[in-house]
């Protein structure tokens, strides 16, 4: 299922600390304070505790989404290089 974790962290240490938690788990940045990648709901279970631990008590917010192939696959990505 691909996954989509979007977050809005205050502080700089928890928000690397958020960050470095989407890398172990394979997620790959497609945005500042966003990841996506393919997980099963197993390692999208684990990854929600780890992620909740890791917030703690610390202001922030952390969305996870999962998305159908079917869905996924509808996705548009618009991006320029600048080039």
């Amino acid at each position: 299922m691909h996954t989509y974790v979007i977050y809005d962290i205050v502080k700089d240490r928890i928000r690397k600390k958020i960050a470095d938690v989407c890398l172990d788990y394979g997620l790959k940045r497609i945005q500042y304070s966003a990841f996506r990648g393919d997980i099963n709901t197993t390692r999208r279970r684990a990854l929600e505790d780890k992620l909740a631990e890791q917030l703690g008590k610390s202001e922030g917010k952390i969305e996870i989404l999962s998305v159908c192939a079917r869905d996924y696959d509808k996705r548009t990505v618009i991006e320029e290089t600048g080039e």
